[in-house]
């Protein structure tokens, strides 16, 4: 759902993204409010689909864009996450190279965020600041793409799963749907694995919820540690 911007959601904007400091503020605020579009999602909005062209530049101001890349048999990659302050490659690439988009976005939770226009985009790029901002960031999501391309060539299942599961507390609410989702593999795997881990006691298992019960054991698998697995 489009929403008029206040002056609030502007000084928020450039808060997150400093960089827009450095654009001729009058420009820039006359950009935001009359050519960008400020979007409020519910979760699991569909942003932007494969082989669509790329109809903005999504900046996010609260929430998650989930960036993934599906197949033909109906299973899906997770490439990355877009938060506040971070940049989107997919759209960056399809921009630059004036071609369709190479992977889905979709919101995680309730999401609002800034759509600039391509024209727009174009104009801002324009200026070496933002333009060496936004090459900064592909840059480092191009070496965390190639860190991930490594680990699903490399890595056995259950290392990337027991990863995934580290790092969110003792308690995640979460599906087998979505871990096999940020996985890139199916559900039925993902069970199969999870109920492994259950029987070893690293974890207790219920309903969208999976309780952490020896994170050192899950830590040591992650690392490749896999004696005694």
């Amino acid at each position: 759902m489009s929403t008029v911007p206040s002056d609030v959601d502007v000084q928020a904007l450039t808060r997150l993204y400093p960089v827009l400091d450095d654009l001729p503020a009058a420009e820039r605020d006359r950009a935001l409010r009359e050519q960008a579009a400020w979007v409020e999602a519910p979760p699991g909005t569909p942003l932007f689909r494969e082989q669509e062209p790329c109809r903005g530049f999504p900046l996010v101001l609260r929430g998650e864009v989930r960036v993934a890349r599906g197949s033909s048999q109906g299973r899906s990659l997770e490439l990355y996450r877009v938060a506040p302050g971070e940049l989107c490659v997919v759209s960056t690439t399809c921009l630059f190279g004036h071609q369709g988009l190479s992977a889905h976005g979709d919101t995680v939770g309730p999401t609002r965020l800034v759509v600039l226009p391509p024209p727009l985009f174009d104009a801002w790029c324009a200026h070496e600041p933002f333009r060496r901002f936004v090459f900064g960031v592909f840059a480092d999501r191009l070496a965390d793409l190639m860190a991930l391309a490594e680990a699903v060539a490399f890595q056995r299942l259950d290392q990337r799963l027991a990863a995934a599961l580290l790092g969110h507390g003792e308690v995640l609410q979460t599906t087998h749907q979505a871990l096999a989702d940020e996985l890139g593999t199916v559900r039925e795997i993902v069970t199969r694995l999870l109920r492994r881990f259950e029987r070893a006691g690293w974890l207790v298992l219920g309903r969208e919820r999976i309780e952490l019960r020896d994170a050192a054991a899950l830590r040591r698998l992650a690392a490749g540690d896999t004696a005694g697995v």
